[in-house]
């Protein structure tokens, strides 16, 4: 059996459902395709919470991250419920950390007001919360808060079949080629299911490089980690410290290990505190743990910044997630090239910091599907063809990787 499409879209995560929900709204004829259930939690778009912040050491994402917090607002007021919690973001480091430094220059750049703060500045400002070396530096914006990750893809799927979208799971893509007589895309599934598109794009996490390889044989350097998420107790009588409502920002701390953390709000009590890195991984083969090693790193930073807040005796809860990580640590959002030209189009490699800005990397693919271009965006950052040449690797920067492999 066959169906036919204006646009395919492969992997129902954030990206394709956000892409889904965009080219359905501009009356596309929209197949949305999962391998797994709807909202699985086997790939990086599941989980409860993930931060949002405007403050990147790459001036390219600030203006990204602004126009999906208005696309955010826009796809909540269309389905009538919120999945996005402003607060501030705090960034803290050594004060010569290149990273943190060029984030102060980046919200400069991008006209995003910005306080840097010496440590006592930074315990008056949040009351006493937040402690740091004398030799460390606090950075406060605005543009801070927290994302309900299974909540918000729901969301773009719900939207997506209220405009009319096919969404199909279970229906894991065997077969991606160009059929030469009618120029039509057709899409095989392991069920015997056959599509046909006009366009098609693949945005399948970390199984991209797979269906990529397959699709055009080139291989693309997305390569899955698999990450821990971890939540901490905060004592008892000081748990309405460490919420929104409160004043307690999502935060991140520049170094080795880079740690980053969400206020207390899907777990009542319980604080979010990972280390922002990961085990390279096959998305089919992982361990679904954490190296004892980074546990105890994370215990001596939350002792060191919390004081005894914190209960660090030992994780509350771990959760299980993956990264798709690129060597520049920058997104790939492409045309397919190859057979498929611009009737393709390719959006992967987000690296453990793209599902904030998942709202406008779904504008950006649907204009790419029906116009062949995109403005606002620097797509020259996200080519395929960065990674051309023998090191392959991507985007040169000025400071070091923020994601650590072990």
């Amino acid at each position: 059996m066959e169906d036919q499409f204006d646009v395919i879209v492969i992997g129902a995560g954030v990206m394709g459902s956000s892409t889904a929900y965009q080219t359905s709204k501009r009356r596309l004829k929209t197949l949305l395709l999962e391998q797994f259930d709807f909202l699985h939690h086997r790939g990086s778009s599941h989980g409860e919470s993930r931060t949002t912040r405007a403050t990147y050491p790459e001036d390219y994402y600030s203006g990204m991250v602004l126009e999906s917090s208005r696309l955010w607002r826009q796809a909540e007021s269309e389905a009538g419920y919120q999945v996005c919690f402003a607060t501030r973001q705090l960034d803290i480091g050594p004060s010569d950390n290149k990273a943190l430094l060029a984030v102060v220059d980046s919200c400069r750049k991008n006209s995003i007001a910005v306080a840097v703060l010496k440590r006592r500045q930074l315990l008056e400002e949040f009351s006493g919360m937040f402690d740091i070396p004398e030799d460390w530096i606090g950075v406060v914006t605005q543009h801070g808060g927290v994302i309900k990750p299974t909540k918000a893809v729901a969301m773009f799927q719900t939207l997506a079949l209220r405009n009319g979208a096919v969404l199909r799971d279970n229906a894991e893509v065997v077969g991606i080629s160009r059929d030469g007589r009618t120029n039509e895309i057709v899409v095989a599934t392991a069920g015997g299911m056959t599509y046909r598109g006009r366009k098609c794009v693949i945005t399948a996490g970390p199984w991209t490089r797979k269906l990529v390889k397959k699709a055009r044989g080139i291989d693309l350097p997305i390569q899955p980690l698999e990450t821990a998420v971890h939540y901490w107790k905060v004592k008892e009588g000081l748990e309405g410290k460490f919420t929104i409502e409160s004043g307690f920002p999502t935060f991140a701390s520049y170094g080795e290990p880079y740690i980053y953390g969400t206020p207390s709000l899907e777990f009542p009590g319980l604080v979010k505190i990972p280390v922002h890195a990961g085990r390279a991984c096959d998305p089919e083969d992982r361990t679904w743990g954490a190296p004892p090693v980074l546990v105890d790193a994370l215990r001596a930073w939350i002792k060191g910044r919390f004081g005894d807040m914190i209960d660090v005796a030992k994780p509350v809860l771990t959760q299980s997630c993956m990264y798709s990580m690129t060597p520049d640590e920058d997104f790939v959002i492409d045309f397919l090239g190859g057979e498929f030209g611009e009737d393709g189009v390719v959006c992967g490699g987000f690296s453990g910091h793209g599902f904030k800005m998942a709202p406008v990397v779904g504008r950006v693919a649907a204009d790419l599907v029906e116009s062949g271009r995109a403005e606002g965006v620097e797509l020259t950052r996200f080519s395929v063809g960065r990674f051309d040449g023998e090191k392959r690797n991507g985007n040169v920067k000025d400071f070091d990787d923020q994601v650590m492999s072990h």
